[in-house]
């Protein structure tokens, strides 16, 4: 049983088959899927699926906090599971990939920042936004 099925379990969701099947596709995502990625997906699974079930399980998710919604400024919105380890984004203006990444002296000089203006962090959101080196040329 996947983290989310069980996140949602605990919580008392009513977990339909059309939802377990949204679940299970957000569950073995690698990337940060849109909601037209979940519903090609999901369907694969449940051919009975419909997108506005989608679009419904996925506002309720996120709505439990089981889901973020993510935008990059291309006005798609992408979920990644909720309460995962922190990291940050570095978006690919060209193909619009999403990579992720840690970097710890990009969190020690955030921290740093922070407390130079008389605040202690709490949290943060970090999204770079770049082309490849190899396009410019």
């Amino acid at each position: 049983m996947g983290i989310l099925l069980k996140k949602c379990e605990k919580i008392g969701l009513r977990l339909t088959e059309q939802r377990r099947s949204v679940l299970a596709v957000l569950e073995e995502a690698k990337d940060h899927p849109n909601i037209h990625d979940l519903f090609e997906r999901a369907s694969k699974v449940d051919p009975n699926l419909s997108i506005a079930t989608v679009y419904r399980t996925v506002k309720l998710l996120e709505e439990l906090n089981v889901l973020t919604k993510l935008e990059f400024g291309d006005g798609i919105a992408r979920y990644e599971v909720a309460d995962r380890d922190h990291h940050d984004h570095l978006i690919d203006l060209k193909t619009g990939k999403v990579i992720e990444f840690y970097d710890e002296e990009i969190e020690k000089l955030q921290q740093q920042l922070a407390r130079k203006l008389g605040y202690r962090l709490r949290g943060h959101r970090l999204e770079l936004y770049g082309t490849l080196l190899e396009d410019e040329k």
